[in-house]
């Protein structure tokens, strides 16, 4: 389904925000992790909601998340999930688990709900001790709520290094219902999914049992969250948490519904539109790149090339200097380790062929350095080698991606 046909079916909210399905609320307050930002979020459903998750691929996890991953995996629903930014509560040893299950603990207290419904999150400096008596603090604080300014403010305590805030929403309706999927995400540097530092919520008020909307997200993430990257790190923080508390009193959906296809691809395209503010939010990142394969021998290598072109250091680095060096973009084709045919490889840059039949053809150097001067760089190449398919998104790499990350501890 083509945007066009999928904004037909469903509506884009102006108040992108994720509180907006039925029966969600949430909140965002400074508790004194970091020096003068929000650093503490919660979001609450007023009843217990389905629950789907996808976490870090790194062998390195933080506390909160082998918390929040046995959590999910020994319940189908959640209610709650709490989470700090400023510290990661990684590397921090039997004291960082203990503190993690103090979070959940203190928030089922003031909630009054069991510990095993709520999820916590953690995100920022890896290898220092939370400060509990802080974290204590404004968990007593904190009170959530289902206005738009209780969103935004969530979605400013969970930022780190983030320029922007990323928020999206749509509607669509259901059994002649309306239900509403909305999302907020966190992450801009250690961006490599499968995943990244990177933490999205996705609520919606759809009636949807665990076991489908778990298979639902993980092959969502497939195709948005594990296809960008920004600087090919994988952090030990990295979580995706969908809660669908079924308030919208819809049929309950299965892939045997007929509207489980535009429930899906609506599903899919607030990941996608997650993770591509997260793509073009990449640390000093001026530009969001596209990379589009088609011809793969399948979807997975199309994908894979994809990503291996958007990830290339030498990509990335001509497309911030706005140089037109395709030698580049196919050199990348061709170390991804799939199936090619050299001499049948077609790339354009924008609208402008620069390779055919794997050799380059005459075009204008100096249109193309105007195109890439664009805040999004397309870049699309088709292999002739089978039907599959792929996306992946990324950013330019900048002086300022090395300011940033050399002084990010001091």
């Amino acid at each position: 389904m083509d945007m066009t046909q999928l904004f037909e079916k469903a509506k884009r909210l102006v108040s992108e925000s994720i509180v907006a399905p039925k029966g969600f609320s949430a909140a965002g307050i400074h508790c004194g992790l970091k020096h003068k930002k929000k650093d503490l979020g919660i979001i609450v459903s007023e009843v217990p909601a389905s629950v789907a998750g996808v976490f870090t691929t790194n062998a390195i996890k933080a506390a909160p998340l082998i918390l929040t991953k046995e959590t999910v995996y020994a319940n189908d629903k959640m209610q709650a999930i709490i989470i700090n930014s400023g510290n990661a509560n990684a590397c921090t040893g039997q004291q960082g688990l203990e503190d993690a299950k103090k979070m959940q603990m203190l928030t089922a207290q003031k909630l009054e709900i069991s510990p095993n419904l709520v999820g916590v999150s953690s995100t920022g400096v890896i290898g220092e001790q939370l400060q509990m008596d802080q974290v204590e603090a404004g968990i007593a604080k904190i009170e959530a709520g289902n206005k738009l300014e209780n969103a935004i403010d969530f979605a400013q305590a969970i930022l780190t290094t983030d320029t922007v805030m990323k928020n999206t929403a749509y509607s669509l309706e259901i059994d002649g219902k309306e239900v509403i999927i909305a999302g907020v995400a966190k992450g801009s540097g250690m961006i490599e999914p499968n995943m990244a530092t990177m933490l999205s919520f996705i609520t919606t008020d759809a009636h949807i049992e665990q076991k489908e909307l778990q298979a639902l997200l993980k092959s969502t993430t497939d195709v948005t969250f594990n296809a960008i990257t920004v600087d090919g790190d994988t952090s030990t923080n990295d979580t995706v948490l969908v809660l669908a508390n079924g308030l919208a009193q819809n049929d309950v959906l299965t892939p045997n519904h007929p509207d489980w296809q535009q429930f899906a691809e609506v599903f899919a395209q607030v990941a996608q539109d997650l993770a591509k503010m997260i793509a073009k939010d990449g640390e000093g990142a001026t530009k969001l790149i596209e990379v589009t394969v088609d011809g793969g021998l399948t979807d997975e290598e199309a994908r894979k090339i994809a990503k291996t072109v958007v990830g290339s250091p030498l990509v990335k680095t001509a497309v911030f200097g706005c140089d037109a060096n395709w030698g580049r973009v196919i050199c990348a084709i061709g170390y991804s380790g799939c199936t090619i045919d050299p001499t049948n490889i077609l790339i354009k840059i924008g609208d402008i062929t620069v390779v055919e039949k794997g050799e380059p053809i005459p075009f204008s150097e100096e249109a193309l350095t105007e195109y890439l001067k664009n805040h999004e760089v397309k870049i699309y190449a088709d292999l002739h080698q089978g039907t599959g398919s792929g996306q992946a998104w990324g950013c330019d790499l900048t002086y300022d991606y090395v300011q940033i990350n050399a002084t990010y501890r001091s």
